[in-house]
């Protein structure tokens, strides 16, 4: 087993672990025996959370290390191992012939690490990547090897987004679909006045859609992936949609980096899993150097939380790299902020500068305070405690599966303990 000495601190910088420990099992086995016999232990992925989630003063587990896995079911699954990466897989699905029904924007997360912290890509009729997980495989506090499914078990919807609280996933089995084609189209010059007018139109204009905004009323962008085999798919794009004009230039959300980062555009057909995500496999994603916030409002107040946060543009912009507002499915998974109701995700990309940003996400919160926003998971946030319990009724549900799974609490740590405290 090897140290992994690299995983010290999360992707963006802003959190150095406190842990006793770092380790990198090479087998199932090896993971076994050392949460078996560890006080405390959290599972780390490819560290693009930007909270402490995985933070522990214990034994920190990278599962980069485990073994390789993937296997294809004929009956449309792939059993993949937790650490891998969604760019690593799509890239074998699809020379199989097959897809998952949605991607987040960057492909370089890992699959268990995304779907713990309910991370999602966009879409109207599409749910958070978790959705798409059929069955589970984890390493339990006492060192089993357990496995859910759905249909199975009944407490299986709490163990999708379960925040690492339940255990360490080795590998997830995953829904698919047939591959697909998806043409990606980019409008500039959208204005506030016509974004608040046609959020429902333009979130509907296509299979996944995202706004991205300085919060300049005068200015943002509205970038569209259409699959080529629905309606329209294959056409001329119109010149001009909600008031933008069509780029006829690649861009990157964030103004001033080379759009070479981004996934191709211009409404070249690609394979799904090259154009749902808006950066590139092999390249830096995002901006690289940034912190991250993120809050989920019920799709029903989508205009008018999109209109607070436009009223302190003058706020926001200074600690600002760059916004997307994105739309989520409902679904049953007892953590997701989307559970049981469709939402709408604005989401803040930051400068790496705490001191800047942390004025700005708290003037956001209060901003987004008459809509009962939910945090993401791995997001940068301020809410106190119980509003963010407030957002999620199954919480006490999951606590109890949790003390059931974790007796001894050996995956607690102290977000848990500050945000979803036992008793």
């Amino acid at each position: 087993m090897a140290s992994d000495a690299a995983m010290a601190a999360n992707w963006a910088g802003n959190v150095r672990f406190g842990a006793e420990r770092v380790v990198a099992p090479e087998s199932v086995e090896e993971l076994q025996e050392v949460v078996a016999g560890t006080r405390k232990a959290r599972a780390l992925g490819t560290g693009h959370s930007f909270s402490r989630i995985a933070d522990t003063d214990g034994t920190l587990i990278s599962t980069a290390r485990l073994p390789r896995r993937i296997r294809i079911d004929a009956g449309g699954t792939v059993t993949v191992s937790g650490g891998a990466r969604y760019g690593d897989l799509a890239r074998e699905l699809e020379t199989a012939g097959w897809a998952l029904r949605n991607l987040g924007s960057l492909p370089h997360i890992s699959i268990a690490g995304a779907c713990a912290t309910g991370t999602h890509g966009s879409g109207n009729g599409n749910g958070n990547l978790a959705t798409s997980v059929a069955g589970l495989e984890l390493v339990t506090a006492s060192g089993e090897l357990a496995s859910v499914r759905r249909g199975v078990d009944p407490d299986f919807e709490g163990h999708v987004i379960a925040l690492g609280a339940l255990g360490v996933t080795v590998a997830v089995t995953l829904d698919l679909v047939p591959t697909f084609q998806v043409r990606q189209l980019v409008y500039e010059g959208l204005t506030q006045a016509r974004l608040l007018a046609s959020v429902d139109d333009i979130f509907a204009a296509a299979y996944s859609v995202g706004v991205f905004t300085g919060w300049d009323p005068a200015s943002s962008q509205v970038w569209l992936k259409q699959r080529v085999d629905e309606p329209d798919g294959d056409g001329e794009p119109p010149a001009e949609r909600f008031g933008a004009r069509l780029a006829t230039r690649p861009l990157h959300p964030v103004p001033g980096i080379d759009p070479a980062h981004t996934t191709r555009q211009l409404g070249v057909p690609g394979p799904w899993h090259e154009r749902l995500p808006h950066f590139r496999l092999d390249f830096t994603p995002s901006a690289g150097d940034e912190l991250q916030t993120e809050y989920f409002v019920a799709r029903k107040h989508a205009a008018a939380a999109i209109e607070a946060i436009f009223a302190i543009g003058a706020t926001v912009r200074p600690a600002l790299q760059i916004s997307e507002i994105r739309t989520v499915a409902a679904d049953s998974l007892w953590l997701s902020p989307a559970y049981q109701r469709d939402v709408m995700a604005l989401h803040f990309t930051w400068l790496p500068d705490e001191a800047t940003v942390l004025p700005a996400v708290a003037a956001v919160e209060r901003q987004l305070a008459p809509f009962a926003p939910a945090p993401h998971w791995g997001k940068v946030f301020s809410l106190p405690p119980d509003a963010v319990r407030a957002g999620y009724p199954c919480a006490a549900q999951f606590l109890a599966l949790a003390a059931r799974r974790d007796p001894g609490a050996v995956f607690r740590n102290q977000y848990l303990d500050t945000y979803l405290p036992m008793g």
